[in-house]
C-alpha cells in the first residue's frame, strides 16, 4: 500500500480547524452589552450589581492594567431554537494562549450567584439544554483586566507590574458577546477527532495500531459532508467506533488524572487578585462537578480556601458541598504551597501546622500528602517535618525543570538528614498543568523512570493560576483515554487513592539521600532582599513572640495572645509562597511584602515588651532579656538577668596602613583597602585567612542570565568579576574600622568590629544599591581543607561537597544556607554566620605557590539586580549582618547562627526572670516555647539534636508539671514518640542526630 499518512493528517488538520470547530457553534446572535468600570480597586459584588452600566460595542477597547469593569449582558433566546442547547459565548479578549495570565471574569446571575469563571480557554456559559424558546437572559461578569507581564516575547522589563506605575492604557479589545446554539454531536466529534489524531502521532510509524487509527480517522473525514457538517457528524462519529473499541494492552501505563488549578497566590498579580482568581476556578470546577460525575478535584494551600470562605460566602457553599461528596478534594496540608529552601524549621512546621488544621476544623479531613508541584528544590530536612505533621507522601514536579542531570526516579523513597523517609512520587507528565493532550500521555508512558516494577504516574490536569482549571474537554478526553489501545489508561482519582496505589504496587523503590536540588532558579536564594529579611525578622520575632508571651502567661498570668500570633504566623506563612519569599514576582506584591512586615514587626515588638515588662516589674535594673536557646554573656536561654562581659578590644594603627583589632581571642588586621588580610586565631595558633589572599572583599558580577532574570543565575556570570579593594574612608570606630567604598551608583558602608570576649568578627554592611543586571557577593577565601561544608537547614544541618567531581556537584554552584555555613578540618574550623541571607557559593582551590594549602572560598550573595518581573529590584538601602567565626566547631555555628539573629534586648526592671524551660545539653536546641493552641493553658516546647550526634537530655520546666506527653506538629500524642523518663519537672530522652520532638507539659 502507498504511504498517503501525512496527506491524511494533514486532511484532518484542515478540516478540524476550518470546518469541524468553527460548526460547534452553527448559529448565533449577539447579546446587548453595557459595562461600568470599577473606579479603583474591586468593589463588592452587590456594588456592581448595581451598578449603572453604560453601553458598549464588540470590538470597543476596555479595562486599564488592574482596573475591575463589570459587564452586563442581555438577550432573549430566539424561539426558533427550542430544543436545542443554547450557550453564551463570551469572549472579552482572550488570548487562547495564555490561559491564566491574562483577563479573566466571573459570571453572575441577578441575584448574585455566582455561575462559572471566565477564562481564554473556557469561554461560554451554558443557558439551558434544552432550551423552550424566548428565554429571557441576564448575566453579570466581573472582569478583571490584569495586563500581560510574560509576553510572547518573555522577559522584557514593564512597568505594568505595579498599579502605581501601570497607567491607564486599556489592554483588552472586547471580543464575541453572543447566544449560540452547541451543536453537541459536532462537539463529540471533534474531540474524537483530537484523541486520535493526537494518539496517531505519537504511535511508531510502523505499528499497526497507527495505521488503524489512521484508516479510521479517514473514514469518518469521508462520511462527513463539509457542507453540512452538523447533518452528518453522526455518521462520521460511527465510522470511529471500531478505533475507540480496540482497549489497552494489560501492560499499559496506568494514569490518575486528578483535577487541578495551580494557582500562585501571588506571581505576576498581586494578592488580592489571587482571591478573585481562586474564587473563578472554584466556581467553575464546582460547575464541572455537577456536569461530571466521573471527575475529581484536587486543591491545595488551606490559605487559598479562607480567602474563598471569607470574600465568596457563595462560592463556599457550593465548595463546601463538593467536599462533603469526597469530589472536591483538599490536598497538600499546607498554608501555601511554600518555598522550601529558606523558611526556618518552625516556620516550615507551622506550614503544616496551619495547613492541616485548617483542612481539619472545617472539614474533619487530614491530609497524607504534601503537594509541591511548582517549588524550586526541596530542602533536606523537610521529610521529617511532613512525618512529623502526620503525613507520609510527597508530589512535586518541578524537580523535572533541571538544566543539567535528569532526575534517576519518578517514584521513590526521600530521606532527610535525620533518616526520615517520605513516599515521594514527580509526574512523569512532566507539568502541572496537563491537558489530556496524547503528546503529554504518551511522554508521562514513555518518561516514567520506574517501568517493569511500577506502572501507575499522577497528572494535575487543568490550566492553573486562573486559566480555569480542567476543561469539559479535557474530561471528555480522558473518558476516551479509559481504555484505548496505543494510549496509556487515565483515570479520574483523588491523590490519596494513586498514593496508595503506587506505594502497595512498589514497596521497596529506590532511595534518595539528601536535599532534592532544583538545577535552576537558584538565583531565588537572593532576589529582593528586603522580602528576604523581612521573612527572617519575622520568624525571629514570632519566636521572642511566643517565648516571652507563653512565660509571662505561666509566671505573672499575662493573658495569651493566641488570636493575635496565629493571625500574624498565617501572613508570614502567606508571604513565604513560593514566588513571594524566593522574589520572583511583580514589583507590587514586593511593595506591599515591604509594608507587611513592617507592620507585622511593630505588633510582634510590642507583645514582646508587653510580655518582657510583666515579667521585669518595676525597678531600675538592667535586664538582659535572652531570646536564643544558648546562654550568653551569662545569662541562661529563655531567661533574663544581668549581664556580664569580660575582656577588652584594642585598635591600633596597622604598619603600612589600616588597623589591627585585638582581642585576646582573635586579632585582625585590616589593610588600607579595608580587607581582612588576617584573621589570626590566638589560642589555637591558627590563621583564618589564605595565604595572599583578603577577607571581606566584596566581589561584583555581570548578571544578565539566558532567561527567567528574577529567578536564574547561570555559571558563566563568574566569568567576569570586578573586586570591590578601593576604599574612600577608612577609620576606626568603636571595637572596629568603618570602611566606605563607592562603585557605579553604588556606596557600600561596612563596619567590622570585634567585640570584647567573643570569638567573631562581626561584618555590618550598608549598601545603598543602585545598580542593574548586577551580582554582589561577599568573600571570604579561607586557609581550610576542606572536601565538605555544612549549611543549616531545617532542625539541623546538610554537607555539601567543595569539589565538582561530578556534574551534580557541579550544578550547584549557588546554594541555600539558613544561619550558617560550616567548614573544618580535624579540630578547627570556620563558621559565616549571617542574620538575613541565604544564597552563597563555596568552592576550593590548591596554592601553587607557598605551601601548596588549598584555600577554600565561601561567597556570600547580598545583592541582584534583575529587572523582570519587577524593574527596580532592590534598589535603595539594605543594610546586612554576618559574622566570620574562627576554632569554630559545629555546635559553635549552631550557637552563633542563633546569636546573630536574635540579639538582646535591655528592659528595665526589678527581679531577674528565671526561663521557662532549660535543657542540659549544648546540641539540643529548643526551636519553640509556646502555649498549646487549643487554649488548654499547657506548654508546648519543641527542640531537635543540632549538632549531628546522638546525645542523651534533661529538659527542666520551670513550673509545676502534672504530666508530659510527646506529640505530633499538631500537638497530638505521637505514635512515633521517643521513650521519655519524667521524675518531677525533669524529663530525660535520647535523642538520634537531628531528631525531631514535640513535648506537651501539662501544668499541675
Amino acid at each position: 500500500m502507498h504511504d498517503d499518512r501525512s496527506l491524511v493528517e494533514a486532511r484532518l488538520r484542515r478540516v478540524l480547524d476550518e470546518r469541524l470547530r468553527p460548526a460547534v457553534y452553527p448559529e448565533s446572535v449577539p447579546l446587548e452589552v453595557a459595562v461600568w468600570h470599577a473606579p479603583d480597586e474591586p468593589v463588592p459584588v452587590a456594588e456592581g450589581l448595581a451598578a449603572e452600566p453604560e453601553p458598549i460595542a464588540v470590538g470597543a477597547r476596555w479595562g486599564a492594567p488592574w482596573g475591575t469593569s463589570w459587564f452586563r449582558v442581555t438577550g432573549t433566546v430566539p424561539e426558533a431554537w427550542a430544543g436545542k442547547t443554547v450557550e453564551a459565548l463570551l469572549d472579552l479578549g482572550f488570548d487562547e494562549n495564555m490561559p491564566g495570565f491574562q483577563c479573566e471574569g466571573l459570571v453572575y446571575r441577578p441575584d448574585g450567584t455566582p455561575v462559572k469563571g471566565l477564562n481564554p480557554r473556557n469561554q461560554w456559559v451554558r443557558i439551558g439544554a434544552p432550551v423552550e424558546g424566548g428565554e429571557e437572559v441576564r448575566l453579570h461578569i466581573e472582569a478583571a483586566s490584569n495586563p500581560v507581564i510574560l509576553d510572547y516575547h518573555p522577559f522584557l522589563p514593564t512597568q505594568l507590574g505595579d498599579k502605581e506605575t501601570a497607567g491607564g492604557e486599556p489592554q483588552y479589545r472586547l471580543a464575541r458577546m453572543d447566544l449560540a446554539v452547541l451543536d453537541e454531536t459536532v462537539w463529540q466529534l471533534v474531540i474524537d477527532l483530537e484523541v486520535l489524531g493526537e494518539l496517531m502521532a505519537e504511535l511508531p510509524v510502523e505499528s499497526a495500531r497507527r495505521w488503524e487509527v489512521l484508516r479510521a480517522v479517514e473514514k469518518a473525514l469521508d462520511a462527513l459532508d463539509l457542507q453540512d457538517v452538523g447533518g452528518t457528524a453522526a455518521q462520521a462519529r460511527s465510522r470511529l467506533d471500531s478505533a475507540f473499541e480496540a482497549p489497552a494492552v494489560p501492560s499499559a501505563h496506568r494514569i490518575s488524572a486528578v483535577g487541578h488549578a495551580h494557582i500562585d497566590s501571588a506571581w505576576l498579580w498581586p494578592l488580592r487578585e489571587t482571591v478573585r482568581k481562586v474564587a473563578r476556578t472554584t466556581s467553575n470546577m464546582t460547575a464541572l462537578l455537577d456536569d461530571e460525575p466521573e471527575f475529581v478535584f484536587a486543591m491545595s494551600q488551606a490559605q487559598q480556601w479562607a480567602w474563598v470562605r471569607d470574600h465568596r460566602p457563595e462560592v463556599w457553599a457550593r465548595v463546601k458541598k463538593a467536599v462533603a461528596d469526597g469530589r472536591f478534594v483538599p490536598a497538600g496540608g499546607m498554608w501555601v504551597e511554600s518555598d522550601t529552601n529558606m523558611p526556618g524549621s518552625e516556620a516550615m512546621a507551622r506550614q503544616f501546622v496551619h495547613g492541616k488544621r485548617f483542612f481539619l476544623d472545617e472539614f474533619g479531613i487530614e491530609n497524607q500528602e504534601a503537594w509541591l508541584p511548582d517549588t524550586f528544590g526541596f530542602a533536606a530536612g523537610l521529610p521529617q517535618i511532613i512525618k512529623a505533621a502526620g503525613s507520609k507522601w510527597l508530589l512535586t514536579q518541578k524537580i523535572s525543570w533541571s538544566q543539567t542531570n535528569k532526575f534517576p526516579h519518578h517514584t521513590f523513597q526521600w530521606e532527610g538528614i535525620d533518616g526520615t523517609r517520605i513516599f515521594t512520587h514527580f509526574p512523569p507528565v512532566d507539568t502541572y498543568n496537563c491537558s489530556m493532550k496524547g503528546s503529554e500521555i504518551a511522554h508521562a508512558a514513555r518518561n516514567f523512570k520506574d517501568k517493569g516494577v511500577a506502572r501507575h504516574s499522577l497528572a494535575p490536569t487543568g490550566w492553573g493560576d486562573g486559566g480555569g482549571g480542567t476543561t469539559r474537554e479535557m474530561v471528555a478526553k480522558a473518558a476516551r483515554l479509559r481504555d484505548l489501545e496505543g494510549s496509556a489508561t487515565v483515570t479520574w482519582e483523588t491523590p490519596a487513592e494513586f498514593f496508595t496505589k503506587a506505594e502497595a504496587e512498589y514497596p521497596e523503590p529506590p532511595v534518595w539521600v539528601g536535599e532534592l536540588y532544583l538545577e535552576l532558579h537558584r538565583a531565588t536564594l537572593t532576589s529582593q532582599a528586603k522580602t528576604k529579611q523581612g521573612n527572617r525578622r519575622s520568624e525571629h520575632l514570632l519566636r521572642e513572640a511566643e517565648l516571652w508571651a507563653a512565660t509571662a502567661a505561666v509566671r505573672t498570668g499575662l493573658p495569651y495572645p493566641y488570636e493575635e500570633l496565629d493571625r500574624i504566623w498565617k501572613t508570614v506563612l502567606l508571604h513565604q509562597f513560593h514566588d513571594i519569599l524566593p522574589g520572583s514576582s511583580i514589583a507590587w506584591v514586593h511593595r506591599e511584602t515591604r509594608r507587611t512586615y513592617e507592620r507585622l514587626a511593630d505588633e510582634l515588638n510590642g507583645i514582646i515588651d508587653a510580655a518582657q515588662r510583666a515579667l521585669a516589674g518595676e525597678g531600675t535594673r538592667e535586664l538582659l532579656f535572652n531570646p536564643a536557646p544558648h546562654g550568653r554573656s551569662g545569662i541562661a536561654a529563655g531567661g533574663a538577668g544581668t549581664a556580664v562581659v569580660e575582656g577588652r578590644t584594642t585598635v591600633t594603627e596597622r604598619p603600612g596602613g589600616g588597623h589591627v583589632l585585638d582581642n585576646g581571642i582573635l586579632r585582625v588586621e585590616v589593610d588600607a583597602r579595608g580587607l581582612a588580610v588576617s584573621v589570626y586565631d590566638i589560642e589555637a595558633d591558627r590563621e583564618t585567612i589564605a595565604p595572599g589572599r583578603a577577607g571581606n572583599l566584596l566581589q561584583l558580577h555581570p548578571d544578565f542570565p539566558n532567561m527567567w532574570d528574577a529567578w536564574d543565575v547561570d555559571e558563566f556570570y563568574r566569568n567576569t568579576v570586578a573586586d570591590l579593594t578601593e576604599a574612600d574612608e577608612l577609620a576606626p570606630e568603636g571595637h572596629g574600622v568603618r570602611i566606605v567604598r563607592t562603585f557605579g551608583g553604588s556606596r557600600v558602608t561596612q563596619v567590622l568590629s570585634l567585640a570584647p570576649g567573643e570569638r567573631r568578627l562581626l561584618v555590618d554592611t550598608e549598601v545603598d544599591w543602585h545598580e542593574t543586571e548586577k551580582f554582589l557577593k561577599l568573600a571570604f577565601p579561607l586557609d581550610v581543607h576542606a572536601e565538605r561544608y555544612a549549611s543549616e537547614t531545617q532542625f539541623g544541618h546538610f554537607h555539601r561537597p567543595t569539589h565538582t567531581n561530578t556534574s551534580w556537584e557541579a550544578a550547584k554552584f549557588e546554594a541555600c544556607n539558613h544561619r550558617f555555613v560550616h567548614l573544618e578540618e580535624p579540630g578547627w574550623g570556620v563558621a559565616i554566620v549571617n542574620d538575613s541571607t541565604y544564597g552563597h557559593d563555596v568552592t576550593r582551590t590548591v596554592r601553587v605557590d607557598g605551601d601548596h594549602g588549598t584555600t577554600t572560598t565561601v561567597r556570600v550573595s547580598l545583592l541582584r539586580a534583575p529587572r523582570f518581573p519587577d524593574p527596580e529590584t532592590d534598589q535603595g538601602v539594605h543594610r546586612f549582618r554576618h559574622a566570620l567565626v574562627p576554632g569554630a566547631g559545629i555546635g559553635d555555628a549552631v550557637r552563633e547562627g542563633w546569636r546573630i539573629n536574635l540579639p538582646e534586648r535591655v528592659v528595665q526592671g526589678a527581679e531577674e526572670v528565671a526561663p521557662l524551660v532549660t535543657v542540659d545539653q549544648d546540641a539540643v536546641v529548643v526551636t519553640a516555647v509556646k502555649l498549646a493552641d487549643d487554649g488548654s493553658g499547657d506548654v508546648v516546647v519543641r527542640f531537635h539534636e543540632a549538632h549531628g550526634g546522638r546525645v542523651r537530655a534533661t529538659l527542666t520546666a520551670g513550673f509545676e508539671v502534672a504530666g508530659v506527653t510527646a506529640t505530633d506538629l499538631l500537638e497530638r500524642p505521637s505514635a512515633d514518640a521517643p521513650s521519655l523518663r519524667r521524675e518531677g519537672n525533669e524529663v530525660s530522652l535520647r535523642l538520634r542526630p537531628f531528631e525531631l520532638v514535640t513535648l506537651r507539659f501539662a501544668r499541675a
